[in-house]
């Protein structure tokens, strides 16, 4: 198409929003590996799982053989309120990069919560609230996903109950109090309110916590209080399949105007954004119909694929949750408190690192500093304020972008922006202050989350 028809932003009609999820573990032909009980070291049975997870949530958790799963009417109906979401093209960015790639942005902030953790938490909270319970216990790192589960529980009526990483509590009191707004209770994690939370206290005095803690601790209030269940938003196969609406749109949108991309990058902690991006286009590439370079970024303070191992680990700090074969530092590893707080997770999702171990997708680590730096160019001149997260992909795409100018290729790039930054304002102030480091784990601070991976042998 004439490059002047391709307008800035690209918006699907309402009518085009996804009446389906997909799910790329059908067309996946090494499935991830299966959830073990970690007592018998069996693949978890949706028996198992019904006391932690609404019941049809558990369905969708173990479904490798269905690529389309129907969106129930009243969830379409609820993402008509924010979706679908714009893509837009980066002309400012590529001007300014003078590069002759193309680059586009996928932007999921154009809701309260600020990001992309509201396409599940809507769907989750609608499933514990067909089932008839009473509430929902979650963690949250940076606070986008207790901010998008207290505005979907506040809708349908659902008690919340939020452990928060302790380090963004304090870093990001203005999305705590958003939760609160909306009526979800908040705790900074780990706490004295649960016997893992004082155990973890106990054995790392001092420490900011992890999202491996506020899980255990969420965990147990929810397989310990009458009417509740636990909700995670990442990692999951279920959150994976939820997200999948952004890629769809996405495909939907490049597809009206004959883009294709070549590179698709996605920032990544638990997988959530990246999952949710590459869906479509990954199936097409497991089916053989089209190739896409898929990069994954994560933090350098919590290299996950970079530098963790793929093996079975807890998905907890507490060791109470599933094993799951993932790319893992350990489940006992605590990851310096850095900003990208929704980063900050000692592993990744099974599905991800299947596709990634099975070389599907390739992965980068970026220091914060350098991230900080793309997102105050991007803001620069897109308009746009990001979230830390959400940088680390930016900070990619640029890179990409100038490869580009080097060899004078004219490659397309689609990344995430999976939300804004306007919460996260005590990290530019530290880099506009330049007093923000850069933490890199030595080899022997991994070699002790590594020495905690349970032996298993399968």
């Amino acid at each position: 198409m004439d490059e002047q028809k391709i307008p800035y932003k690209i918006y699907l009609d309402e009518s085009e929003i996804p009446s389906k999820w997909y799910n790329v573990r059908a067309d996946m032909k090494n499935k991830p590996a299966p959830l073990l009980n970690p007592g018998t070291l069996k693949p978890m049975t949706a028996e198992e799982l019904a006391p932690v997870f609404c019941e049809e949530l558990v369905a969708q958790e173990l479904n490798d053989t269905d690529a389309y799963i129907d969106i129930p009417e009243e969830i379409q109906n609820f993402y008509k309120m924010y979706r679908p979401s714009p893509l837009i093209r980066a002309y400012f960015l590529e001007k300014a990069l003078d590069t002759p790639a193309k680059i586009y942005y996928k932007f999921e902030g154009n809701n309260t919560s600020g990001s992309h953790k509201l396409n599940s938490a809507i769907a989750q909270a609608y499933y514990a609230k067909k089932q008839g319970l009473k509430g929902v216990t979650t963690e949250t790192g940076a606070g986008q996903w207790g901010t998008a589960l207290s505005m979907a529980c506040s809708y349908f009526g659902l008690d919340c109950k939020v452990y928060m990483v302790k380090v963004s509590y304090e870093q990001k009191p203005f999305r705590r109090e958003v939760m609160r707004t909306y009526g979800a209770s908040v705790t900074p994690s780990p706490s004295t309110t649960t016997n893992i939370g004082k155990k973890i206290l106990a054995d790392h005095p001092g420490t900011t916590g992890s999202l491996g803690c506020a899980i255990s601790e969420a965990v147990e209030v929810a397989t310990t209080t009458e009417g509740y269940r636990y909700v995670l938003g990442s990692v999951l196969n279920q959150v994976l399949l939820h997200q999948s609406v952004i890629g769809l749109e996405a495909k939907a949108a490049m597809d009206k105007f004959g883009i294709k991309p070549d590179i698709i990058i996605g920032c990544a902690g638990g997988g959530s954004n990246l999952g949710g991006l590459i869906s479509p286009f990954m199936g097409e590439k497991l089916r053989g119909e089209a190739d896409y370079r898929f990069i994954a970024v994560e933090p350098a303070s919590c290299p996950s694929f970079t530098r963790g191992k793929f093996a079975y680990d807890f998905c907890d700090t507490g060791m109470v949750c599933p094993l799951a074969k993932m790319y893992t530092l350990g489940s006992g590893f605590i990851p310096s408190a850095n900003h990208a707080g929704g980063l900050r997770y000692h592993g990744m999702s099974s599905t991800l690192s299947q596709l990634y171990h099975d070389g599907f997708m390739e992965a980068t680590s970026v220091e914060q500093t350098s991230v900080f730096e793309a997102a105050e160019k991007f803001a620069r001149v897109e308009g746009i304020l990001p979230a830390p997260e959400s940088s680390h992909a930016i900070r990619v795409a640029i890179d990409e972008a100038l490869k580009c100018k080097e060899t004078g290729e004219e490659k397309t790039i689609l990344f995430g922006l999976t939300g804004t930054g306007y919460f996260d304002m005590v990290a530019y102030e530290k880099y506009n202050d330049g007093v923000m480091t850069d933490y890199i784990p030595t080899d022997a601070d991994l070699e002790k989350g590594f020495a905690g991976l349970p032996k298993i042998d399968l």
